[in-house]
């Protein structure tokens, strides 16, 4: 879902985002009240975007209600106002880990603009936000690759973007960083196998797929991305989309259902992550708010996950 137009749609409210599969261990579905154990690895490892977390206080104000509310995790925006010893003090006192960042410029500077001095701006802001991911305690940094419009073609889009993305590859190799692309609705990469070649493309291990289930179903059924994409998938974004819904009211109207509430195949999607042995972040990309809205948040994702 393009950025700029989920601010638009979901104005002030927060987006939250993703469920990851990071590797092979032993999977366990995971229920409301289900805790990991020695011998049931925890299936996924559930957050939020930070700019879902509206409540009062400091930023280790927020980490702690996160971390009360039962998420594993939070994913933050780069660049950034904050400094990197500010977040790490807020999730050290709290104990909640950033798993990632977000990189908060991909959508205006991006790395398929025709201006090739904007393109470059867009790679220093993706080398940022490497860099703090690694010093905020992340893994990964979300990428949004290129857009596609009347000024750029799918063609440019896809010449443009791999080669400035393996120019941030020796930085994310030496800070051990990897560097995922969302499917959103930006005219580029809207389909699981263009996708999947393109990552095989740059050809790297530290480039992979932060897989958005709600934002892939206008394209294709949510089973097929999984089954496509397979072992690419690092992370995944999880929100809600009522295709029907989104047919004839218009296409962002399919955004409004909450959680469970709009007709995506969840427990066929569940099904197929844990056929492919994923495990590791979701995060949740649907409009924040105070305590009480990121507890029913919380719960509908355990509800989701043990679908």
């Amino acid at each position: 879902m393009n950025r700029i137009s989920r601010r638009g749609f979901f104005g002030t409210g927060a987006l939250a985002a993703a469920a990851v599969c990071l590797g092979t261990r032993p999977v366990c579905a995971a229920i409301p009240g289900w805790t990991m154990t020695q011998d049931q690895p925890q299936r996924f490892r559930k957050a939020v975007k930070i700019g879902m977390v509206n409540v009062p206080g400091s930023l280790q104000d927020k980490f702690q209600v996160l971390k009360d509310l039962g998420f594993d995790g939070v994913e933050m925006d780069s660049p950034t106002d904050l400094k990197a010893g500010e977040v790490r003090a807020a999730s050290e006192a709290t104990g909640l880990p950033v798993h990632g960042v977000v990189d908060s410029i991909h959508w205006n500077k991006t790395l398929s603009h025709p201006d090739e001095a904007v393109r470059l701006e867009g790679l220093e802001g993706l080398k940022t936000a490497i860099r703090d991911s690694k010093a905020f305690g992340g893994t990964s940094v979300l990428l949004v690759p290129g857009v596609c419009n009347k000024e750029v073609t799918y063609e440019q889009a896809w010449e443009r973007s791999i080669p400035l993305i393996k120019q941030a590859l020796p930085l994310a190799e030496e800070l051990q960083i990897d560097i995922l692309l969302e499917n959103v609705w930006n005219n580029f990469l809207t389909d699981p196998k263009e996708t999947a070649r393109y990552i095989d493309e740059i050809g790297s291990d530290r480039v992979g797929a932060y897989y958005d289930v709600g934002n892939s179903v206008r394209y294709a059924n949510p089973v097929e991305w999984v089954k496509v994409l397979g072992k690419r998938i690092r992370k995944l974004d999880i929100k809600e989309y009522d295709l029907e819904l989104g047919k004839t009211k218009g296409w962002y109207e399919g955004f409004k259902p909450e959680l469970l509430e709009g007709g995506l195949p969840w427990h066929d999607v569940m099904v197929a992550l844990q056929e492919l042995g994923y495990s590791g972040w979701a995060t949740a990309e649907i409009p924040g708010g105070d305590r009480e809205r990121l507890k029913q948040i919380a719960e509908r994702m355990d509800r989701i996950f043990a679908s």
